[in-house]
């Protein structure tokens, strides 16, 4: 009988979840199709599989949620409207384009743009971005989420970003990281510049307190060869990613 009811559980917080994620998915399937999207945006839509992607991760539309480094905005085009009515967006670091476009769009004014002060830069000589951040402030975030953004990086800033989201995000809370895939151990070059090896990301968070929970080859393109640089020709747009989902204890 006990054993009945565990599975019977378990069974019903599935279905809870499923039926969370149509609510999520009609809504990301309105945004999907909004007139603010480009032509160029939606065209990468097949490649990105962001409805896949956001189920992967467990977004639901009653999330407190960061984005960091939301660049021109097209998950904040997605995730913003999800979350409107019950929920709360917030974008943190590299949000110049952002702020400067998207909030003062019909329905995108309830963005919020944080950590404002702190500064992503590239000391002399450097190849990559450090980061110096005093935090997001903000705290109890549901989800944290940052989208091929992790190479961009030295080690010093990959770390104040880890422990920043970690301190933002509530006990339970996940942090969902998409990036490029370079191979294992590979020492820098010019092609892989902006790649990142998703072993040393996996050892990297979990060294921040996070655990790690899945992954998914929603991303896995097993015809890039891992050789040129993700803007080639004969890459751009076929990459391999990974997608890896972490929890603050």
């Amino acid at each position: 009988m006990k054993y009945f009811l565990s599975v019977l559980f378990i069974a019903s917080a599935g279905l809870a979840f499923a039926d969370d994620f149509d609510v999520v998915e009609a809504k990301l399937k309105t945004a999907l199709a909004a007139p603010i999207r480009t032509d160029a945006e939606k065209e990468r839509d097949r490649n990105r599989r962001p409805i896949e992607t956001l189920k992967f991760f467990g977004l639901r539309d009653d999330m407190k949620i960061v984005e960091l480094i939301p660049g021109g905005g097209w998950y904040a085009k997605l995730l913003a409207p999800v979350v409107k009515d019950n929920g709360e967006y917030f974008a943190a670091l590299g949000t110049g384009r952002v702020a400067s476009t998207l909030v003062t769009e019909p329905g995108f004014e309830d963005i919020q743009i944080i950590a404002t002060d702190s500064k992503l830069f590239r000391k002399e000589g450097a190849r990559l971005y450090t980061l110096e951040t005093n935090g997001f402030g903000v705290s109890d975030v549901d989800m944290v989420l940052t989208f091929r953004n992790y190479h961009n990086f030295d080690a010093e800033g990959r770390a104040a970003m880890n422990k920043a989201a970690f301190d933002a995000l509530k006990s339970g809370g996940t942090y969902a990281v998409v990036d490029h895939t370079r191979r294992h151990m590979e020492a820098d070059n010019a092609e892989n510049r902006r790649r990142f090896d998703p072993v040393l990301a996996i050892h990297e968070i979990e060294a921040a307190g996070f655990e790690f929970v899945d992954y998914s080859d929603l991303h896995f393109r097993p015809d890039d060869e891992l050789r040129y640089e993700v803007g080639r020709k004969t890459v751009t747009g076929n990459t391999d990613r990974w997608t890896i989902k972490f929890v603050k204890p």
